[in-house]
């Protein structure tokens, strides 16, 4: 056998296994690891126990365990085997044993100190998936507490493994690769946004293709995804020579069709259309030539709507670096990267966690099976709150937590099932009926082109020649057989009957935060139960549907658009949720109507069933929700209630003790001044007429009161008795009042200490003169200003001295006789 370059750095490894249980191994694709390091442990005596290796994905788990069986020159299931979701090859003197990730977690679950295990391998942990992060912080748990002697040991290509390390506490052992140089080609410019991405790989393949005919090899192209494969696919067919074979490689593809794709060629050439399954643990050899469409396809949670998506997105530049170097594993080799030597430079570092992006759920069920919250195991990275809350509601709904939040026996039950815990409690529930629909949910659509109707993808599953017949529809017959097969195995676990009796309700069962109700309009757009929105495709037969199940949207959200449902009476909503429906009385603040609206409602969640008027609502109630209403029309200060608002700011900025009557600090205590005088008011129109004063006036206390109308008082009381407002402004207090109001005042009016403002009014109400001396003023220009008035107002009395007058608003006395 050809000596890897994994062996230089064994002797470190297996001492530091040795010393202190744990290690963290960085070592290149290309290296060896994968199937090395294993047997080398096996040969050292390690552990007396078994060695079990995650790998991410089952394709890489055979391949691992068949190469390291025709390595000890056995057949698989002998020494080495592995455990894949519905297949297993081992036997009692299997002693390495490559699994799944999902089933170590099982089989920790099962027997915390897993019995009968020595060492646990994280294969390409850089990969970050849920799975490997939860298996490995049982491990670590478990090793603390119930098992000391447990061996961990985390193996990575790209990853930077001194985090790993330090939470693992364990020693890093770097080994160096093997590989042949590479020649980077990048585009001489960005593709043009309106440009064909798949036209321009389809080119750039033929020319990878081409230009390495002469030197030999195997072209490995890769894509996002089954679809963009399939596409390219067809765009190369009569493109390229005979005896260049076309394979895909992707992780739903059937698994003799992936060892088409992995096995090499007979005779002639090959080229693979592959997704990231190809970028690490899969060899493929005889590879000369990698075209990288740069685009990775990565699942996305939002938690705000409870959906996830796959989102297309750009590659790391870990993973450009993993696909190149896949060119250079048996000879000098080419990359072809379909994006410019410019646009590298912006390419995230590292891929996210999966656990920082993807639906936490079954996550969620597991640690509740365990026991743990969420900072209670050690995760290399934090787990997000909000999506972890959102995946513990969503549980609840289900009946798998309880009001507590610790695990039911439903829970219990769900977590033993391979499905997310949606489809697994429509299991449940439904009994083996359910298992192809659940089956078809948990796979890929089954059909392209086709109206969203998941009645369609059930009637091509029952019987695929009839549909082809009858229906115009793209079928993949592919994942027909997948879902099939499938089927039938998650039958074996079900219970043999359930409640439940049409795909319709089974639907239901596993989306009951997803049953749409259309809303009011003419665009088919409906609200979900769980309070969420989704719209449709106007021209889609489901269009006019009233209620639907969205058993997949995309995401979105503002509003997902509905990609799969089914139509659902709302007499089986009845008869499937009786419990959950409930009257809720609603008195709310309708923006649109800009009133008060009182409901009494049937709901169930979001979507309501029944509608009537609350007619007897409590005041309370209408109040309350008025509050909303004023702060959507906003508070507006005038007249009598704007002059007490500012003789309160001033008396406060003085240092006295009252309340913020800034339009903000208003705002903010709503509910302390304004809500027990609102009783009556539920509409814009009545908020207009509203008066404030008084309600302003009732949130200060008679003390404050007399205090305030000391400090800054809210009338001036002229020698007529007569009381005028004082205008608190920017120039200070002021008061406008007719002059011949004023005879006989000889002192300057103040207000809390300070000269008011006056200005003199003539007769007709018009301003005469603005005076903070009205004694300077009698003494001084009055002269000049009883001259002119005189003349203007004749029948006006305008006294040679206004200190001795008496003052009035009356006009002169006629002569008696006339």
């Amino acid at each position: 056998m050809t000596r890897l370059p994994i062996e230089d750095a064994l002797p470190d490894l297996l001492d530091a296994l040795r010393r202190s249980g744990r290690a963290v191994l960085q070592a290149p694709p290309g290296a060896g690891k994968t199937t090395r390091v294993p047997l080398a442990m096996l040969e050292a005596g390690s552990t007396k126990g078994r060695i079990i290796m995650l790998e991410p994905r089952r394709l890489a788990a055979r391949a691992a365990a068949e190469r390291m069986a025709e390595t000890l020159g056995e057949a698989v299931g002998e020494t080495v085997g592995y455990r894949i979701r519905g297949e297993a090859k081992t036997g009692p003197r299997t002693r390495i044993e490559v699994v799944t990730e999902g089933i170590l977690t099982r089989m920790l679950q099962s027997d915390p100190d897993l019995p009968d295990v020595g060492a646990v391998i994280f294969d390409e942990f850089h990969e970050r998936s849920l799975n490997a992060d939860l298996g490995l912080a049982l491990c670590l748990e478990v090793a603390g507490a119930l098992r000391d002697d447990l061996i961990l040991l985390a193996m990575s290509a790209t990853l930077d493994a001194g985090p790993v390390a330090e939470l693992m506490q364990a020693l890093l052992i770097s080994s160096e690769g093997r590989s042949y140089p590479v020649d980077l080609r990048w585009l001489d410019r960005p593709l043009a946004k309106d440009a064909d991405p798949l036209a321009a790989l389809c080119d750039l393949v033929c020319t990878a293709e081409r230009e390495t005919r002469t030197t030999g090899g195997d072209v490995l192209v890769f894509l996002p995804g089954e679809g963009e494969i399939r596409r390219l696919q067809d765009r190369l067919t009569n493109r390229l020579p005979k005896d260049c074979a076309v394979h895909p490689l992707f992780g739903a593809l059937p698994f003799a069709e992936q060892r088409k794709a992995i096995t090499p060629a007979r005779s002639g050439r090959k080229l693979v259309l592959a997704t990231s399954i190809a970028e690490t643990s899969l060899t493929l050899p005889n590879v000369r030539a990698v075209v990288d469409m740069g685009r990775a396809r990565r699942a996305r949670f939002d938690p705000g709507s409870g959906m996830s998506r796959l989102v297309t997105e750009k590659v790391t530049r870990a993973e450009a670096t993993q696909r190149a170097g896949r060119a250079g594993r048996v000879a000098e080799g080419i990359c072809y990267r379909m994006w410019s030597k410019g646009e590298e430079g912006a390419l995230m570092a590292f891929p996210p966690a999966e656990i920082e992006a993807a639906d936490l759920t079954g996550l969620a069920l597991e640690l509740a099976l365990w026991g743990a919250g969420s900072d209670d195991l050690p995760f290399l990275t934090a787990l997000p709150e909000g999506t972890m809350q959102e995946s513990r509601a969503l549980l609840t709904l289900l009946g798998a937590l309880d009001a507590r939040g610790q695990i039911t026996e439903h829970g219990r039950a769900l977590a033993r099932l391979p499905l997310h815990p949606r489809l697994g409690h429509m299991l449940l529930r439904a009994g083996r009926d359910a298992a192809p629909l659940a089956a078809l949910l948990a796979d890929r659509d089954i059909l392209r082109g086709a109206p969203v109707d998941l009645g369609l993808r059930l009637t091509a599953l029952r019987d695929l020649q009839r549909f082809r017949r009858e229906r115009p529809y793209q079928v993949n017959p592919g994942a027909v057989s997948r879902v099939k097969d499938e089927a039938r195995r998650l039958a074996r676990q079900a219970p043999r009957e359930g409640k439940a009796t049409s795909p319709t309700v089974m639907a239901a069962l596993a989306y009951p935060d997803r049953i749409g109700q259309r809303r009011p309009g003419d665009a088919p757009r409906f609200v979900l139960s769980g309070g969420k929105g989704a719209v449709l495709d106007a021209g889609d037969p489901l269009a006019g549907a009233l209620y639907l199940v969205a058993t997949d949207t995309d995401g979105n959200p503002r509003e997902a658009r509905i990609r799969q449902a089914v139509q659902i009476t709302e007499r089986e909503i009845r008869d499937s949720f009786s419990e959950q429906i409930a009257w809720v009385d609603s008195c709310v603040w309708s923006k649109r109507e800009r009133r008060v609206i009182a409901r009494r409602q049937e709901r169930l969640g979001a979507i309501t069933l029944e509608d009537r008027i609350w007619k007897d609502v409590p005041p309370d109630h209408v109040a309350q929700a008025m509050m909303e209403g004023v702060r959507d029309l906003g508070l507006r200060l005038e007249g009598p209630a704007a002059r007490l608002a500012t003789r309160v700011e001033l008396a406060r900025a003085e240092g006295s003790d009252f309340p913020d009557f800034s339009l903000q600090g208003l705002i903010d205590t709503l509910e302390d001044w304004l809500l027990p005088m609102l009783d009556g008011v539920r509409s814009a129109q009545g908020w207009r007429k509203f008066d404030l004063f008084p309600a302003l006036k009732a949130a200060l206390s008679w003390p404050q009161m007399q205090e305030l109308d000391r400090r800054a008082p809210g009338q001036f009381v002229t020698p007529l008795g007569r009381k005028v407002a004082i205008e608190y402004g920017p120039d200070g207090p002021e008061i406008s009042v007719r002059l011949q109001e004023m005879f006989g005042v000889t002192r300057h009016p103040e207000s809390g200490g300070v000269p008011l403002k006056v200005t003199l009014l003539s007769p007709a109400q018009r301003p005469i003169q603005i005076t903070r001396d009205l004694p300077g003023f009698w003494a001084g220009s009055y002269a000049d200003v009883r001259k002119d008035m005189r003349a203007q107002y004749p029948k006006h009395p305008w006294p040679e001295d206004p200190t001795q007058a008496d003052p009035t608003l009356r006009a002169k006395r006629r002569p008696s006789g006339r």
